[in-house]
């Protein structure tokens, strides 16, 4: 398995595992941690990309809202501990433009470049 065949395989698993936690959470858990989006259709579908990504954030905050591990009050307070996922994100996305741009395809030299058309 190639490393561009692993990536997609691993695209592919995460995807499937958002769109599960999507239909799951947009169905059954957003009602119950959230009385305002009761009825709020239309903006559950605008939830859905951002729920693809982070899926294990809005899992984990889910359980934590579901335990009672976090006060009624704290529930939209934003957690101040950013800074090693910060840090983290930032040295992914830049190792995966370098890997990106090492990444290199050769073209097998055995074979010729055909032009597919010609202008005329």
């Amino acid at each position: 398995m190639t490393l561009p065949e692993f990536l997609l395989l691993l695209l592919r698993i995460w995807g499937s595992i958002g769109t599960v936690v999507v239909l799951i959470f947009l169905a059954w858990g957003i009602d119950r941690i959230d009385e305002d989006a009761q009825g709020a259709y239309v903006f559950r579908l605008l939830l859905v990309p951002g729920i693809l990504l982070i899926w294990p954030l809005v899992l984990w905050r889910w359980w934590q809202i579901e335990t009672e591990r976090v006060a009624w009050f704290d529930r939209y307070r934003p957690s101040r501990r950013h800074g090693p996922a910060i840090l983290a994100m930032s040295a992914a996305i830049v190792a995966l433009v370098v890997i990106g741009l090492n990444a290199r395809q050769y073209w097998p030299k055995d074979i010729v470049p055909v032009q597919l058309s010609e202008r005329q």
